[in-house]
């Protein structure tokens, strides 16, 4: 073997090493490849959650920002678990294609949930009659627009757009009710965290974007 030869063949063994270990290719042995294997490592896809929820928030300062960032986030996540090519420069890629349609979705977002904790403090007031009827519908609409903004961002992409995203939500939230149910406990495990301690919002919307990415790839009976 010569000695341009030797460096190759390492290199070619410590990828081989590296794919085997996190069932991104070949396995070394008969082991099967992994369905997700970017989620191999927990503490790396961990970092991964971690990272992506800072993006998320900084792209997200502007309040009208977040379902582009969230979007963005998810098909990053959904790059990574795959071990797909998942640069943080395509996140960026992701940002600039949906940052105008995302923008009006967030608006319209915006806009609702404000309408929506009015009534809510209404309803608390005392001023409304049926006040406690009232205040559950309000908390009951706040569920829906959260998991509908979920539901938006996971199905987004630079070819379907914000409007296919949209007009896909009733669809895919018939085809898995119970994970929609999961989407609602997402936001409020987000809400919570981040009224616990307003910094935790960054590691709350890098987990939602995380369940996002993991609640319709899970085990379904039938």
């Amino acid at each position: 073997m010569s000695t341009d030869e030797r460096p190759r063949t390492r290199r070619d063994e410590r990828a081989a090493i590296r794919a085997d270990r996190t069932g991104s290719g070949p396995t070394r042995d008969a082991r099967p490849q992994l369905r997700h294997p970017g989620a191999a490592g927990a503490f790396a896809l961990l970092g991964e959650v971690l990272i992506v929820g800072l993006l998320v928030t900084v792209v997200s300062l502007a309040v009208v920002t977040l379902p582009a960032a969230l979007a963005a986030g998810i098909r990053h996540l959904r790059r990574y678990v795959a071990a797909e090519d998942s640069r943080f420069a395509l996140f960026w890629v992701d940002v600039r294609s949906g940052l105008l349609g995302g923008s009006a979705v967030g608006a319209a977002a915006l806009v609702a949930t404000l309408v929506l904790l009015i009534d809510i403090d209404l309803a608390r007031s005392g001023f409304l009659p049926g006040g406690a009827l009232v205040e559950s519908v309000g908390w009951a609409g706040l569920a829906v627009v959260s998991v509908a903004l979920l539901l938006a961002a996971g199905a987004w992409s630079p070819e379907l757009g914000w409007r296919g995203a949209v007009r896909a939500i009733p669809d895919a939230a018939r085809g898995d009710v119970v994970g929609v149910l999961y989407l609602v406990a997402t936001a409020g495990f987000v809400v919570v965290v981040t009224w616990a301690l307003p910094p935790l919002f960054l590691a709350g919307i890098g987990c939602a974007a995380l369940a996002v990415v993991a609640i319709p790839a899970r085990p379904r009976r039938g």
